[in-house]
């Protein structure tokens, strides 16, 4: 009678197991495909994930390989590249209707500023998720299709604790003489994001991650005019007052357009 009753507890036990390890593989795949596919939705552009290990037990994740591509019209690869972010969860939210997130660590993302003197990629993307989630002079109809969008596509989140910091700002001003320049990025740190009852969505926690990021990234590349300017005076030197004067006038509107 003895040897059943501990068979049958072993049972119970290996079943637990299983059950904990098919949640955290179908969380996994959950959180994989509404980034890839909800993402560029919302952002306009193409965002993939590499990878999201969640584990129920030890209430932590890790998500790798996060790329968010550039809008039509702008040259360079991607915006956004992350390599690897670290997760601290509470696990019993995993299964409830917001998900507790009591830490994200981002360390040594490559962000991409480039402009076209008239709107920055950074900030394009932010546009589009304005207007995708109501904040944009569109928002209307596509305000509410987004609101129902998000709600068929997972809960909602709250996120105590941000944290990003080693990353680099790749400074791209396609008018100037084809010149880049890279800076590092300022430590970025968020805190108290969807606290309360509601929470927020996926939409709304990129939305206010990518302004802090835009918000840095147009800091550093301000800072980063005057290297580029001199690089391209060097650069045009033998094509006389004509390119050289043209070279400090394109100069001259790039500091004054992110001075806006």
């Amino acid at each position: 009678m003895k040897k059943l009753v501990v068979r049958i507890l072993i049972a119970l036990v290996v079943l637990v197991l299983l059950a904990v390890l098919a949640a955290s593989l179908f969380l996994d795949g959950a959180v994989k495909r509404g980034v890839e596919s909800y993402g560029p939705k919302f952002t306009k552009v193409e965002v993939k994930l590499g990878s999201v290990s969640l584990s129920l037990i030890a209430g932590s994740g890790k998500m790798t390989k996060l790329v968010v591509g550039n809008p039509e019209g702008y040259k360079t690869p991607a915006a956004i590249n992350m390599g690897t972010a670290s997760l601290a969860l509470n696990s019993k939210s995993l299964l409830s209707d917001k998900i507790v997130v009591k830490s994200i660590n981002v360390q040594g993302p490559e962000i991409t500023f480039e402009t076209d003197f008239k709107i920055s990629n950074l900030k394009k993307i932010l546009a589009n998720l304005e207007e995708t989630t109501g904040g944009g002079e569109q928002g209307g109809d596509r305000a509410k299709q987004a609101q129902t969008t998000q709600g068929k596509a997972g809960r909602k989140l709250e996120v105590d604790d941000m944290l990003i910091s080693g990353g680099k700002i790749h400074v791209s001003i396609t008018s100037l003489a084809g010149k880049s320049a890279t800076i590092p990025l300022p430590e970025i740190h968020l805190t108290d994001l969807g606290k309360g009852p509601e929470g927020i969505t996926g939409a709304e926690l990129a939305k206010i991650v990518l302004a802090a990021i835009e918000k840095e990234a147009a800091k550093g590349a301000s800072g980063a005019v005057a290297d580029l300017e001199k690089s391209a005076l060097s650069l045009t030197k033998d094509l006389g007052p004509t390119g050289t004067n043209a070279v400090k006038k394109a100069s001259k509107t790039i500091s004054d357009w992110l001075k806006k």
